[in-house]
């Protein structure tokens, strides 16, 4: 039967998210009706409810949920009522990406996902006074009481971990981490530079801190988060507010370069300093994400010493390995995720919006 719940909704571009009661549909076969315990607030949220993606509003967002399953349909497998999941990104499970364990660049990513408001057969997931609305936001929708998500959005994690201290890995820190494990698989001795010290990129410092890098240099403009990035595990750090870039990250690697870089901060004159910064044969891998159109120049002789330059969606994380995995780390204090998230009840998203904007709150986690 279909379920009535509250929902935070974004009614148009640049509109505030306003609690309305909505509608979900019953659940379909590969489906289930998860009751939120937590939802962490990504910028992903923020572009799209300011107009920045064309994402049918108004609408439903949230892709960090965390919760219980209350109900499944026919043909689910994976989970059953009563267990606690993480929400991450759908997929077809289908296309040649999804079969070679890389469901984050899903032949039908960006329409499952991001820009087309609805189930791939184009029914809706949500209604409101029996009129559609935008949902299935990442196969979730979780800015609501309860979500009606995908199967391939659910991953079964332990029910000993608290569902508010792990909702973030849903996207921001499978992210980050992926872009280190997954991407660069740094070396032995090797050296690692962040640009962006936000959820992101404090994500990709913890990974790298995992690693067998020796030099981890993380980039940013504020000092609080500089000092937390030292204690998170960065070896050096780089304040651009008073200082230059190029010639700092010159001297931190003796004028050999870096071998990789994690540009999270989407400022292409950043990410062209980042290419610049890269040693011979080095990588880097661009996370942050400008307008749709943005373009970056490049000197192109500069990159015949083998660099590369690689975008990533969501770490190019297969979820199921991947998520498990984070939460254990996380349980036992070896990604000391709760450093950067602050909770919200679920009515306060307004103020956990405003806090993020503000650089007040690194990464906000709604309670319910």
């Amino acid at each position: 039967m279909p379920t009535t719940t509250r929902a935070a909704v974004v009614e148009s571009g640049g509109a505030p998210f306003t609690l309305s009661d909505i509608v979900l549909d019953e659940p379909g076969p590969r489906e289930a009706l998860v009751r939120m315990a937590a939802a962490g607030l990504c910028h992903t949220d923020l572009g799209v409810a300011g107009g920045g993606l064309p994402f049918p509003l108004p609408g439903v967002l949230g892709h960090e949920g965390a919760g219980v399953v209350e109900a499944v349909g026919s043909a689910v497998t994976g989970v059953a009522p009563g267990d606690h999941v993480l929400l991450s990104f759908t997929s077809c499970g289908d296309c040649r990406n999804c079969r070679g364990g890389h469901p984050a660049y899903c032949a039908t990513w960006l329409p499952l996902n991001l820009l087309g408001g609805s189930r791939a057969d184009g029914t809706s997931t949500i209604s409101r006074d029996g009129e559609p609305l935008g949902g299935h936001f990442f196969g979730q929708s979780s800015f609501a009481e309860r979500a009606l998500a995908d199967e391939r959005s659910l991953v079964k994690v332990d029910p000993d971990v608290p569902l508010e201290s792990i909702a973030p890995l849903g996207c921001g820190v499978q992210t980050g981490v992926g872009a280190v494990w997954n991407v660069l698989k740094p070396e032995t001795g090797g050296t690692v530079v962040v640009l962006g010290a936000g959820a992101v990129g404090l994500s990709a410092v913890m990974a790298a801190a995992l690693s067998p890098a020796t030099r981890i240099v993380a980039v940013d403009r504020v000092a609080e988060r500089l000092s937390l990035a030292t204690e998170l595990g960065a070896t050096h750090t780089v304040d651009t507010s008073g200082t230059d870039l190029a010639p700092a990250l010159a001297e931190i690697t003796g004028g050999q370069g870096a071998d990789g870089v994690v540009e999270t901060t989407g400022n292409v004159g950043v990410l062209r300093q980042g290419v610049d910064a890269l040693a011979a044969r080095g990588t880097l891998v661009v996370v942050g994400a400008p307008p749709f159109g943005t373009e970056v120049a490049l000197d192109v002789n500069g990159l015949l010493g083998g660099k590369r330059i690689v975008g990533l969606t969501l770490g190019d994380s297969e979820t199921q390995s991947m998520i498990p995995a984070l939460v254990r780390l996380v349980k036992d204090g070896r990604l000391p995720l709760h450093r950067l998230i602050s909770t919200y009840p679920f009515g306060d998203i307004d103020r956990a919006v405003q806090d993020m904007r503000s650089g007040k709150t690194i990464k906000p986690v709604l309670t319910f």
